[in-house]
């Protein structure tokens, strides 16, 4: 250590006369003297006498920005019940910020801490704007994709919904329970509006009336505007809504969709010959078409579910047949369950080598199936042990690719396949690659895995491997386009959240800061407990760790100053 020379010019002889001894102890403590000091008087400019310490020891530490000796002064003075008010309150705030926090992270699905420092802490810190032209080309190079992700989060009339009289109904009334929410009734209501409506229905009083009870909301004010219409004449919408809401049972429904079907020709043919006269009679004509396809369906799926699947198949083949641009009621998907129920693995083939193209959409029953005839091939002597020794062949290879096809298109699908999670009745409208699409593919396919032998093992074995090839987070896909992120709020939307959890897909992972704050929270309490209970004990430990804590620092600045000249260190201290 440097040892230099010190005048302590700062207090007059008088002062020094009236508590000489306490003033150099003062004077001692504030420079830090470590040795036994020489004190002599030194006769200033004016004649006025002062102390002067010779040949004194200066060490200048963490005295300067707060002693040792003074930290530890105040520490000392510190209550036990300081420390349990200090405690005790970081406790209370972590914990408001902790609820806060997961109060925004369950509602919005992100950090409030997080964004604020994402959105205003780092432009601040120079930190790049999202917004600046260096990310044009960025944005505008991802537009398509943003743009796929919206239209994959379109919400699609489910090709496979129940009857609403005759299975939903009665679900509510065995269970008590309503499978349908609000929305999706209402995107029903909507669809029907659209389909079986038009402006020309005033110039037909039956017709007006049923433009009246589609959107109707109480279900016994449509049934008795059906009724109503009936009386006036035969009406195709009105045996429509009847056959739909009021039939208690498939084969009532099956008599009045019959009942329809020979109303809804008849309109069809008649709107056929008048339809080049005008545009209302061509906007006619186009809602008999909807008349007409919607109730040949439906009876091919009251077929398909009284037993007669072969009449079902026929009527479906021919309905594609006649009308082969109407594909928005996707009915080659009801035609691939019923083949699937014949088990005419060709004809599912042939199906699929017509809709599995890359300029169609996609869904899960298309990517399902196919992966379930690939799987078909192998899966009765798959056994994992094997193909971990021998490793896979090409056929076990190609269904374990279409088993990850499948479920990187809809990763919701195998839980409900595997019985992993509860099914319950699918919606009326489901979201592609969502959970409500995986409800409603595995509602009606389960069975069909099940016959083929080995399928579901292999699934089993082989699914969860796909999120090791899915880049995350989720910035790209792999084969498909990447996962949209609207599908959550979506499917909650569409399926009855009271009894039935929603399946999320990426798991969200729970933020930085709520698992920091929770963790200060409960750290905290525990200090405050323990010091309320300890107080002695705890001060011992506080004085300890804060002296542990200032030990390197100390150690620091003592090897500065023995390392810099005495000169130097002295005029940097001043500053």
């Amino acid at each position: 250590m440097s040892r230099s020379l010190v005048r302590v010019s700062c207090y007059p002889l008088k002062t020094i006369k009236q508590d000489p001894i306490g003033l150099r102890v003062k004077i001692g403590k504030l420079l830090k003297l470590n040795h036994k000091s020489v004190w002599s008087f030194t006769m200033g400019l004016a004649g006025t006498k002062r102390w002067t310490c010779q040949k004194c020891v200066y060490a200048p530490g963490p005295a300067m920005f707060g002693t040792e000796s003074s930290l530890s002064m105040f520490l000392n003075t510190l209550t036990p019940k300081f420390y349990v008010a200090l405690t005790g309150t970081s406790s209370l705030i972590s914990g408001l910020i902790l609820i806060f926090e997961w109060w925004y992270f369950r509602k919005y699905g992100t950090s409030f801490i997080e964004q604020v420092s994402v959105s205003h802490l780092r432009p601040l810190l120079g930190g790049v704007d999202n917004s600046s032209p260096s990310n044009s080309n960025t944005s505008n190079g991802d537009a398509d994709s943003n743009r796929q992700s919206v239209s994959e989060c379109k919400v699609w009339r489910n090709p496979l919904n129940l009857f609403r009289g005759a299975e939903y109904n009665r679900y509510t009334w065995v269970t008590g329970r309503e499978p349908l929410t609000y929305y999706d009734m209402n995107l029903s209501a909507q669809d029907h509006q659209t389909f079986f409506t038009c402006d020309s229905d005033h110039l037909r009083p039956a017709d007006a009336i049923m433009q009246k009870a589609w959107r109707e909301r109480n279900p016994q004010a449509r049934i008795s505007a059906a009724h109503e219409a009936l009386e006036l004449e035969d009406c195709a919408t009105a045996y429509i809504l009847l056959a739909e809401e009021e039939a208690t049972t498939i084969v009532e429904a099956e008599k009045l969709f019959k009942q329809a079907l020979k109303a809804g020709e008849g309109c069809y043919r008649r709107s056929q010959q008048l339809q080049h006269h005008g545009s209302q009679y061509e906007a006619q004509h186009r809602r008999d078409t909807n008349v007409l396809v919607y109730i040949k369906r439906r009876l091919a799926m009251c077929s398909r579910k009284l037993g007669r699947t072969r009449e079902a198949v026929k009527m479906m083949r021919d309905l594609m047949k006649e009308f082969p641009l109407l594909s928005m009621f996707n009915i080659h998907e009801n035609l691939l369950e019923s083949l699937l129920e014949l088990q005419n693995y060709a004809d599912v083939q042939a199906v699929l080598a017509k809709y599995d193209d890359i300029s169609l959409p996609k869904s899960a029953t298309i990517c399902y199936t196919a992966a379930l005839l690939k799987a078909r091939a192998v899966s009765d002597k798959f056994s994992p042990e094997a193909a971990s020794r021998r490793g896979l062949s090409t056929a076990e290879m190609n269904a374990v690719e279409a088993i990850h096809r499948a479920v990187e298109f809809n990763p919701h699908v195998p839980k409900y396949l595997l019985e992993m999670k509860s099914l319950i009745l699918p919606p009326e409208h489901i979201l592609k690659r969502g959970d409500s699409e995986a409800i409603a593919y595995a509602f009606f396919h389960l069975q069909h895995w099940k016959r083929v032998e080995g399928a579901l093992n292999l699934l089993h074995c082989t699914w969860e491997g796909t999120f090791r090839m899915i880049p995350y987070p989720l910035e790209k896909g792999h084969l498909f386009y990447p996962y949209p992120i609207c599908t959550e709020t979506a499917d909650r939307e569409l399926l009855p959240t009271v009894f039935h959890e929603v399946s999320v897909y990426p798991k969200k992972e729970l933020p930085f800061f709520i698992l920091f704050t929770a963790g200060l929270c409960s750290f905290t309490a525990m200090l405050a407990l323990l010091t309320h209970q300890f107080p002695e004990l705890m001060g011992v430990f506080a004085k300890a760790f804060l002296s542990t804590l200032f030990a390197p620092l100390n150690f620091i600045m003592e090897k500065v100053e023995s390392i810099l000249p005495s000169s130097l260190w002295h005029q940097l201290t001043r500053i």
